[in-house]
């Protein structure tokens, strides 16, 4: 059968001569595996410009039940960057993005809802005219509600400290050392509760940025097993301190 869908390119991976591997998360069928043909000769039909890191596509699909990879058909951008190729900052911030998504990501059943999550948060990724500091750590925060683990509570005089381990702000200093103190947790409570238009609004600074991006990947490591080191993580940070 034909499957016809949305899909976020996560991985690509040369095979043989010239063909490509790829992992996608698809709107229909979660996290799958293609084969794509050819892709990688000089006159092939599917250039692999259409097939690089975070791009938004459209695709159709060979489907076999059990089998964990087939091929694809045709396929073809559904939006088309003009930003985040050409701009360091907005590349870095996607490809890092795009990592903690595949680092974090484990299910291989639809879930439109995520999709449709990261389809909008790249496509804001590259065509916002606002300052693009904070679209990172807005991210990591959002991307929790769709895993499961979504800060719960207020930030409040009663309850002004982030617990990280129990994912929820507290009233006083916990018996361990994972919490965020009351500023931090503040600026956590700030971007958790904003829409994305609203970014470009909440001035942050470079240690502040920094600090807090530090704190949510513990808050990710807790409450994901087995989740990984984010290669893309040095670069982002050596990207982001030229940012004030």
């Amino acid at each position: 059968m034909l499957l016809k869908t949305r899909g976020i390119i996560f991985r690509s991976v040369k095979y043989g001569e010239s063909s490509l591997i790829l992992e996608v998360y698809t709107e229909e069928r979660g996290i799958r595996k293609y084969i794509v043909s050819g892709v990688r000769k000089a006159r092939s039909s599917t250039p692999a410009s259409k097939l690089q890191l975070m791009n938004l596509v459209e695709l159709i699909a060979y489907e076999r039940p059990g089998k964990d990879m087939t091929r694809i058909k045709e396929v073809r951008p559904s939006l088309i960057y003009t930003r985040i190729p050409f701009e360091v900052e907005r590349g870095t911030i996607g490809l890092f993005m795009l990592e903690v998504a595949r680092n974090s990501i484990r299910e291989s059943e639809e879930n439109p809802a995520l999709f449709q999550f990261l389809h909008e948060a790249f496509a804001f990724l590259d065509t916002t005219t606002g300052p693009t500091v904070n679209i990172h750590l807005h991210f990591l925060l959002e991307l929790t509600a769709h895993l499961g683990f979504l800060p719960s509570g207020n930030f409040s005089v009663a309850s002004p400290i982030f617990d990280l381990k129990e994912g929820q702000f507290i009233g006083s200093f916990p018996g361990h050392t994972e919490y965020l103190d009351e500023k931090r947790s503040a600026l956590m409570y700030r971007l958790l509760h904003a829409e994305r238009h609203e970014l470009k609004d909440i001035a942050t600074t470079r240690d502040e940025r920094s600090g807090l991006l530090t704190d949510l990947l513990r808050y990710y490591h807790y409450h994901i097993e087995g989740m990984r080191e984010i290669n893309s993580l040095p670069i982002l940070r050596q990207v982001m301190a030229g940012k004030q």
